[in-house]
Parts: structure tokens; sequence; C-alpha cells
């Protein structure tokens, strides 16, 4: 990845572009939290950088996003090596996609957040590297409730049979669930967002686990989420892309 440099009144544009959109965005988590009784300050946006480059991140710390996340950890290590080259304080990172076993020596201490822990093997080595390396790394069980082919994660009975285990593992912090809905099927988003909060809740009841996170909703579904639930949206291409058409589909 090579950093590019935004300077001057294409830099400034840019800032103010990504800033509206911010405002944006935040007026439809307020509004679609007052549907259905919720606080705004419960939902987190996590602001998805894959695919830009540190300089759009720049501007995008610049236009007030604080939350960042990416899904492949070279480009996670690359992008926040660049940024500390340019003097930015560093924000909080969190790693959303696949994780390869190889991969996660150099993840532990790097991210805030992993979302996409998606088996019973995947978090045994992290809890094993995490452990290593003196820390305890907080985690989501990424669920796959909708049953894609597609889609990693654990199953439902999956995660319920592995839930004991899962709790005793020395180094990880299992704070909640993360899932994806199909895309361009609001009705069917809104069943998979549903059904991943009452996994939830059966895993609270089953294992001695807290999980207080549901990170579910990207850019097309995000508010249908946040009516079920979700406490986290991880939102991209309605943040970042000039070029995107807002989800109206309701």
């Amino acid at each position: 990845m090579t950093m590019t440099t935004n300077s001057g009144a294409e830099g400034e544009a840019l800032i103010r572009f990504l800033a509206e959109r911010r405002a944006e965005i935040l007026a439809r988590v307020r509004a679609a939290c007052a549907r259905v009784g919720r606080e705004a300050s419960d939902v987190e946006v996590v602001c998805v950088t894959k695919g830009h480059p540190a300089d759009e991140v720049a501007a995008a710390i610049a236009a007030g996003w604080t939350v960042f996340a990416e899904n492949r950890v070279p480009e996670l290590l690359q992008k926040k090596a660049e940024l500390e080259e340019r003097g930015l304080a560093l924000p909080p990172f969190d790693m959303i996609g696949n994780l390869q076993t190889n991969k996660l020596k150099a993840l532990v201490g790097e991210v805030r957040l992993v979302h996409s822990v998606a088996s019973l093997h995947t978090a045994r080595a992290l809890s094993s590297r995490a452990e290593a390396a003196g820390i305890v790394q907080r985690v989501l069980l990424e669920v796959n409730v909708s049953g894609e082919a597609t889609k990693q994660g654990f199953s439902q009975d999956e995660l319920l049979e592995a839930a004991e285990e899962l709790a005793t593992l020395p180094a990880l912090s299992i704070e909640g669930l993360m899932t994806m809905a199909p895309a361009g099927e609001p009705d069917v988003a809104r069943e998979t967002f549903r059904a991943a909060r009452a996994l939830k809740e059966s895993l609270e009841a089953r294992a001695s686990l807290t999980l207080g996170q549901l990170s579910a909703g990207m850019s097309d579904d995000f508010e249908i989420a946040i009516e079920e639930g979700s406490t986290m949206v991880r939102l991209g291409r309605v943040a970042l892309a000039r070029s995107y058409e807002p989800f109206r589909a309701r």
C-alpha cells in the first residue's frame, strides 16, 4: 500500500465531505434508536477503512471518526505505521476480517477488539498467542445465524456446545457476538439480527459469559440492526464512499 497525500484545498474538501457524511449517519443512528426507545449513546459506530489508504484514514480522523476497523492484518499494521509516521495519535482499531492462524501473533495487542472469532479452534489459538504475549485480548464471537454457506462463523448449535470451554480460555475477554446478514434482503436481515440477539441471551443464561455487545449491521442494514438491538455497527461504504446511495428500503 502506498500512502498518498491529500493537501490544501483537496484535503480540506475531503474532510468536509467526510464530516457531513458522518453527521448524516449519526442522525440516522439517533432516529433508529428513537423508533425503538433506545439511547443513541448505546450504539457505537465503527468506521471501516479497508481498501482506503492511510491518507483517507487521516482525513476521517479529522472529520470526527474515533474508532476504525480493518479486515486484513498486514493492511492494519501498515496503516497504523503510516499514521504514526504522520505524527498522528493512533485511534483504536478493530479487526473484523477472517482470522488466519499464522497472522494471530502479529495481531495480538494491535487492536482494541477482534470481532471475528469464528471457531473454537481460532479461539484457542488466539488465546494461546495472547497468553504468550502477556495480555488479555477482547473479542466477539462471530455467528452465522443465517446459515449461509459463504459466511464463516459458529452455527447456533456449535456455539452453544462450545460456550463452556470458550468461557474458560484464559487470555480472551469474550464480550459479545458479531453477525452479518444476507445482502439486499431487509426482512431476512431483521430476522438474522433478532436471532443473534436471542442467541446472545441464551449464551448468557447457559455459560458464565457476560455478553454486552452485539456487533451487527453494515452500510445497507445498520438501521435495522439498531432496531433489533445492535450495540456496534460497522460502516464502510456509507461512511467513506462518495458514490454511495443510502439504503432507504424499510
